[in-house]
């Protein structure tokens, strides 16, 4: 075979192996997605017990419950039009408090509770640790004593 052909049967060889690859990678990454539902959302889907789904919203005022174990906790996740009623055991985030937003991931119940293996808190463009919450920012704002000279 001349070496023209060779190089053509190699790339031909190559470009197949790299398609196969990508199949697989795509079948692996379908069986461990999670889609993102919010409550409104959850309440329209078909979503079976079991399936792996993220959900996020915000936390209603006046739902969190702890349980005496101190690591188990339920609360409510709602939006605008519905909420969805969550429980979770381990220990929440820092930034996890009603009115929050929340980012869950985990499976629905038969009975349709929503069960959390994961808690993300999220907060707003204005966050300021706990830590920080008392100090003054706006007189350092107008020092002139600067780092860089």
């Amino acid at each position: 075979m001349k070496p023209k052909h060779q190089r053509l049967v190699l790339a031909i060889i190559a470009f197949v192996a790299l398609i196969g690859a990508g199949f697989i990678a795509a079948a692996a990454l379908r069986e461990e997605a999670s889609y993102f539902y919010t409550p409104t959302t959850l309440a329209k889907a078909q979503v079976a017990p079991g399936q792996a789904i993220r959900l996020g919203g915000m936390v209603q005022p006046g739902s969190i419950v702890r349980a005496a174990d101190g690591v188990s906790i339920s609360f409510t996740v709602q939006d605008r039009d519905a909420a969805q009623k969550v429980a979770y055991r381990g220990i929440t985030p820092d930034l996890f408090v009603e009115g929050s937003g929340v980012v869950a991931d985990g499976r629905m119940r038969p009975d349709g509770v929503f069960i959390a293996d994961s808690l993300l808190a999220k907060h707003d463009e204005n966050y300021v640790p706990k830590e920080l919450a008392d100090i003054d920012m706006t007189a350092a704002e107008h020092t002139k004593d600067t780092i860089a000279k």
